[in-house]
């Protein structure tokens, strides 16, 4: 199978769509690991973001971060453009349709609804780097007076920005159900990666669902947290 197959076979979609989607779980883990050092703020009354604002330091100013970035929005981009691709495909085959609905005796609903909560991740993507990537590389809104770290370093005040960017009710609201879309579409997407990889065997795929529903639970339980905190004033 070469490359042009591989991107439009049905078989190869979802091959690139698992591909990409585990490594994008693998990101998260990361990014949840970064942003996380916000809580330092509960038991250090005097960090005042400071762990954070190291971090985030580091991770930009690292030039093979910044080089993974590059990786990283083109794992985005492929996994968006598969969805999309499978989405449509499945559309097609259903246009038929059950002449009795199966309803959740076939499959869970947010496994039929990976489009709608793709689609919602996307638009919350888009909202998320208006925030806080494009500041951070580009614009530097809210990012004018630079602070010096404890370890020396001159950076931008990260921790201001999320407390400011989540003092406002709406942009919470939209994180916590972006949040909500995400531990949906990971209950799915999860475990799913790993057959269209060719797990099937019954005892690994039971391992790999706990270990999936426990992941798509914490992960965006946690990120979740973090704009509540800071509009509940439990940080910062």
């Amino acid at each position: 199978m070469n490359w042009s197959q591989l991107l439009s076979s049905s078989i190869g979609r979802k091959i690139v769509m698992s591909v990409t989607g585990l490594f994008l779980i693998s990101f998260l883990v990361v990014h949840l690991g970064i942003n996380a050092c916000v809580f330092n703020d509960l038991y250090d009354a005097t960090d005042n973001g400071d762990m954070f604002n190291r971090a985030a330091d580091y991770m930009g100013k690292t030039m093979l971060i910044r080089l993974m970035e590059i990786v990283l929005f083109l794992g985005f981009f492929i996994h968006i453009i598969q969805g999309v691709m499978l989405e449509m495909e499945n559309h097609n085959k259903r246009k038929i349709g059950y002449q009795v609905p199966v309803g959740n005796k076939g499959s869970k609903w947010y496994s039929r609804s990976m489009g709608l909560l793709g689609t919602i991740l996307l638009l919350f993507l888009i909202l998320h780097w208006w925030h806080f990537w494009i500041p951070s590389r580009f614009t530097h809104v809210g990012l004018e007076t630079p602070i010096i770290l404890s370890n020396g370093r001159m950076s931008h005040d990260m921790f201001l920005l999320m407390k400011i960017t989540f003092s406002e009710w709406w942009v919470v609201i939209v994180y916590v159900l972006a949040c909500i879309s995400l531990t949906y579409h990971l209950l799915h997407g999860f475990e799913s990666a790993f057959r269209s990889l060719g797990v099937h065997n019954g005892r690994y795929i039971k391992i790999l669902k706990s270990i999936g529903i426990g992941y798509s639970v914490i992960v965006p339980l946690v990120f979740a947290m973090m704009p509540i905190s800071f509009k509940m004033g439990w940080i910062g």
